[in-house]
């Protein structure tokens, strides 16, 4: 199974305001997906910036689901973190890596969302083959990335 999925689409923004606006504004574009969503009933996401801060999803109790800690963080160009799904198990996480790359007076920002390999089957899977899982993966990031290039204008 190829267990990553890539997606990469233009926003109509410099890759600073690319790389902000997807760390420091993603509570703001972020759409919640029943297939892929974190927590049981979605909250609000926001990054806890640098180096080993964190991903989280802060529901309107307050209460706080750490999504993944931040593994690399190199504004504008990459950012690298853990990624945790409420139907993982406890102890499992995949990991995502985005990149902003300047293209003309837009940013081509992509996406690598890898190590489904080690999702078990079952209810993380949706019960699908490995390659429909896959796909909806990708639109899942496309879609995402699509929100916040409406934010972007």
């Amino acid at each position: 199974m190829t267990s990553k999925v890539y997606v990469a689409l233009r926003v109509k923004a410099s890759p600073e305001r690319a790389f902000e606006a997807f760390t420091g504004e993603i509570g703001a574009w972020w759409r919640p997906s029943g297939l892929f969503q974190t927590t049981p009933r979605p909250g609000v996401l926001s990054f806890e910036g640098g180096e080993g801060g964190r991903l989280i999803e802060t529901r309107a109790g307050g209460k706080v689901f750490e999504i993944g800690r931040i593994r690399l963080w190199d504004p504008p160009r990459r950012l690298v973190f853990a990624w945790r799904q409420a139907n993982f198990p406890p102890d499992l996480h995949t990991e995502v890596e985005v990149a902003f790359e300047a293209v003309g007076e837009e940013t081509r920002v992509s996406v690598e969302h890898r190590g489904f390999h080690n999702v078990p089957d079952g209810a993380a899977r949706h019960g699908w083959p490995d390659q429909l899982l896959l796909l909806r993966l990708a639109e899942f990031w496309r879609g995402q990335i699509a929100q916040m290039g409406e934010r972007l204008g």
